[in-house]
């Protein structure tokens, strides 16, 4: 059971904008892979064969970006238990300085595979994700 998940991106030539610094695009990308990495690593294999997951919400705050060749590590966490067929889901990007540069806040939604519908988040999905909360 962890309710956090860490993950490293590095800027790669495909990553940078005519800003040369990181696409707003990518960091979304990076959230749905560090995303999907937490509920791989933590989920049962099957309720990741019944389950599927969907952003429905991102807001982002920019403080900071990186170049080419510079990396962050991505920090995801759920502050909250699930309501209904929602999440909330947190993601901090860390620059090498140790500063948060991006913060992401995303609502989630659950689907099942079989029917395609939105289902109310079952309680054995979600305990494994807890403690819930900023303190993780």
């Amino acid at each position: 059971m962890t309710n956090r998940h860490t993950q490293t991106f590095t800027a790669a030539p495909e990553h940078i904008d005519e800003m040369d610094h990181v696409n707003n695009a990518v960091w979304l990308q990076w959230v749905q892979a560090v995303a999907t990495a937490h509920w791989e690593a933590v989920a049962s294999p099957e309720h990741v064969a019944t389950y599927v997951w969907f952003a429905v919400r991102h807001e982002i705050d920019y403080r900071g970006n990186i170049g080419l060749g510079e990396t962050v590590t991505a920090e995801t966490y759920l502050p909250a238990a699930p309501t209904g067929a929602r999440f909330e889901r947190r993601v901090d990007f860390t620059n090498a300085d140790g500063k948060v540069i991006v913060q992401v806040k995303s609502i989630w939604a659950i689907i099942e595979r079989a029917s395609g519908r939105l289902v109310r988040i079952p309680k054995a999905v979600s305990d494994p994700f807890g403690p819930f909360g900023d303190a993780g």
